[in-house]
């Protein structure tokens, strides 16, 4: 199986992330990419290249261009790291209208861009968003091009919490939004995201809730308890032309093997009915029962049970590593999915 990966993503290194108005050490490192990359160079079944550059143009299509333009012209000194102070809560100018103009003042437009306290801006924050958006977009021009049936492209920072105008949840650029249209753009044909992410993929949701050409599918915890909070419920099933082609799976805390695969199984029926001339996964690795963000119950023997039911379904995948925060078996479990896959 052919693996996309940068270096560049050692480029964004985060120290800090600010949860519950507590400062710890943040989760979502380096680190994460270097274990899964060590793990699958270890296995012969996997062979890893770097990706190719696809400019701006693919983000531009999905990204607006104030959040582009924001993020690549905000380049704070080395070891600064930039979090925002306030926020354009709606209520703030509940029946005024939208704001005349973006802040001038970097922190206001830090919150006027970003929705968290845990996504910080860093020197080379924007060149590696950007270099992961080149990973996600050189694996799925593998499988466009009918050379792999499968590839999984290495990710990182993730992605799917960024909407159209939008970062945070780690999330600067929606790697799998991304590659969903550009997929969509070069095949004429339908594409499905099925995000197994542990939690809601906000902003891929929001990008594609309109439109039928994208089917997104989730499965995640409950967002009454867990972030994002505010996206994420069972009937959110899109609107417009996209009305049914959302579809979302809140699961309970301490959901097990069994009981997740029976949900992924309603899951992909859904995804079969759309008939999708491609599936991308969104792949976290937060649902294990060790991961600190997480409250589910799975466990490895699970992952590769997962992946080879959704390449049953679709075997023309994919897959983009999202989430994921348990370095000590993050990378057995991604290469364990990703076996699963080639195994359909």
């Amino acid at each position: 199986m052919r693996v996309v990966y940068s270096e560049k993503h050692r480029l964004h290194a985060p120290r800090t992330d600010v949860q519950a108005g507590k400062s710890a050490a943040s989760v979502e490192r380096p680190e994460r990419a270097e274990r899964i990359l060590q793990a699958l160079q270890n296995d012969a079944a996997f062979e890893v290249q770097p990706p190719t550059e696809h400019g701006l143009k693919p983000i531009a299509a999905v990204h607006s261009a104030g959040l582009i333009a924001f993020l690549r012209q905000t380049q704070p000194e080395a070891d600064v790291e930039l979090f925002p102070d306030s926020f354009l809560h709606p209520a703030l100018r509940e029946g005024m209208g939208p704001p005349a103009a973006e802040p001038s003042n970097a922190l206001g437009r830090i919150g006027f861009w970003c929705f968290d306290t845990g996504t910080p801006l860093l020197s080379g924050t924007f060149e590696a968003a950007l270099s992961a958006v080149d990973v996600a977009l050189t694996a799925a021009d593998l499988v466009l091009r009918e050379q792999h049936p499968v590839t999984y492209a290495l990710c990182r920072p993730p992605g799917h919490h960024a909407a159209r105008s939008l970062y945070g949840g780690f999330c600067y650029f929606n790697n799998a939004a991304i590659a969903a249209n550009y997929l969509v753009e070069q095949s004429g044909e339908k594409v499905a995201i099925l995000d197994v992410d542990y939690h809601h993929g906000n902003g891929s949701q929001q990008v594609f809730y309109a439109r039928d050409d994208v089917l997104y599918v989730s499965l995640h915890a409950d967002p009454r308890r867990d972030f994002p909070y505010f996206s994420g419920y069972a009937d959110e099933t899109g609107t417009g032309a996209g009305l049914g082609c959302t579809r979302n799976y809140p699961l309970p805390a301490g959901v097990s093997d069994a009981e997740y695969l029976e949900v992924l199984d309603s899951a992909l029926e859904v995804v079969a009915r759309f008939r999708p001339g491609m599936t991308l996964v969104s792949l976290g690795m937060d649902t294990y029962v060790h991961d600190p963000l997480g409250d589910f119950a799975l466990t490895t023997p699970a992952y590769p049970e997962c992946g080879r039911r959704i390449a049953a379904v679709s075997p023309r995948l994919v897959v983009l590593q999202e989430g994921g925060y348990y370095l000590p078996d993050l990378g057995e479990n991604v290469r364990a999915f990703l076996l699963g896959c080639a195994s359909a």
